[in-house]
């Protein structure tokens, strides 16, 4: 593994293996995206193991990865019959980093709205030990969003603002998809008990984090709506955000969601 000049003068250093970082990319039609994030995060000076789950693209975006991986250490391919939904795509990327043993594991989208190059500053909170959840955030100091509509821009800000006066969680950007987790929080966590599918997936894993007593940070990202492919944002999104949550809530005062000896 690679580590930026900056970690090295860190007391004490933990040392990982090769595998230690894990990027989970879960794509459906994203043939014009994906060869290219794949070398983003490949390229960094931090090294990334790359795992693209893949919900049965028509458009060959599996063939790609496929193609990809004759000339990529690292790049690992999981297929999905169907349009299984976000969460339930995370949830099978997590399981399958804690089976081969990673020590951090990254949420990214396919479609370059994260900037790869963020990822060395996820990986720097984490390896130094600075919180157990990194999340890159559009709503901190220094954060924002780019080319978005007015009207998507205060939807989401509302959206956030509504889920931490909900939960009263400390976190801004709780529909962040860009996420960095240490392997002992989703080792602790009984992810078969996330029940969100789509985009609210996102809240309810740092719900679920946080209440379990695990540290989150903020860092600022700059969000870069999609140049290539199609959006997969539908009106169902806000439903589930607005509903959902609520419920979430409700739940948790009777809802733990550690693994324990009874799952």
């Amino acid at each position: 593994m690679v580590i930026p000049n900056d970690f090295l003068s860190l007391t004490p250093v933990k040392t990982y293996n090769v595998k230690s970082h894990l990027v989970i990319i879960p794509t459906y039609n994203e043939k014009e995206n994906i060869r290219s994030i794949i070398s983003a995060v490949k390229e960094l000076s931090v090294s990334f193991d790359v795992l693209v789950i893949d919900d049965g693209s028509p458009d060959g975006t599996a063939d790609i990865v496929r193609d990809v991986q004759k000339v990529t250490p690292g790049l690992h391919l999981e297929e999905r019959t169907g349009k299984l939904g976000l969460g339930t795509a995370y949830i099978h990327g997590f399981k399958w980093a804690l089976a081969h043993n990673y020590d951090f594991i990254y949420e990214m989208d396919a479609d370059f709205s994260h900037n790869p190059k963020d990822l060395v500053r996820m990986a720097g909170v984490l390896t130094r030990d600075q919180a157990d959840v990194v999340v890159g955030s559009r709503y901190v100091e220094d954060g924002g969003v780019i080319d978005w509509p007015r009207k998507r821009l205060w939807l989401s800000k509302g959206a956030s603002f509504y889920v931490r006066m909900i939960t009263r969680m400390p976190v801004r950007d709780v529909t962040a998809g860009f996420v960095g987790y240490k392997n002992e929080v989703l080792s602790a966590l009984n992810l078969d008990k996330i029940r969100f599918v789509g985009y609210s997936f996102q809240i309810e894993m740092k719900f679920a984090s946080w209440t379990t007593g695990f540290r989150i940070k903020e860092i600022p990202i700059l969000f870069k709506d999609r140049e290539l492919g199609k959006s997969k944002m539908s009106t169902n999104i806000v439903h589930e955000a607005i509903f959902g949550v609520l419920k979430m809530k409700l739940d948790s005062f009777t809802k733990d969601y550690k693994v324990n000896e009874n799952g």
